[in-house]
């Protein structure tokens, strides 16, 4: 069925969707340390995250992979709360989030 006014020569041709790849904010340290929380409900991720940062040098970066929509409020939170430094925040090309944290003490 077409609608009046557009004809087969007006569609786009499909496109596929796919994201770029996620890009580092200029001058980001790679991850010292990775949590992968992936299929984790919230505070797991938060709990996991506060019992491992203690393995990395202070000025270091760690990331949590969380696919946990809580996720993704809780960590800057957390951060936030802990005086931890929130770097960035990548998409996960199978869902979820890569969270980028600097421990600061």
């Amino acid at each position: 069925m077409r609608f009046r006014g557009r004809s087969r020569k007006d569609e786009a041709p499909p496109q596929a969707a796919v994201p770029p790849p996620p890009v580092a904010p200029p001058g980001a340290t790679p991850p010292v340390l990775v949590i992968d929380a992936l299929g984790r409900k919230c505070p797991i991720p938060i709990i996991m995250l506060a019992e491992r940062i203690r393995e990395i040098p202070v000025g270091q970066v760690v990331a949590v992979l969380a696919d946990d929509p809580a996720a993704h409020t809780d960590v800057p939170a957390w951060c936030r709360m802990k005086s931890q430094e929130f770097v960035w925040e990548e998409p996960l090309p199978q869902g979820g989030w890569g969270f980028h944290i600097r421990r600061s003490y």
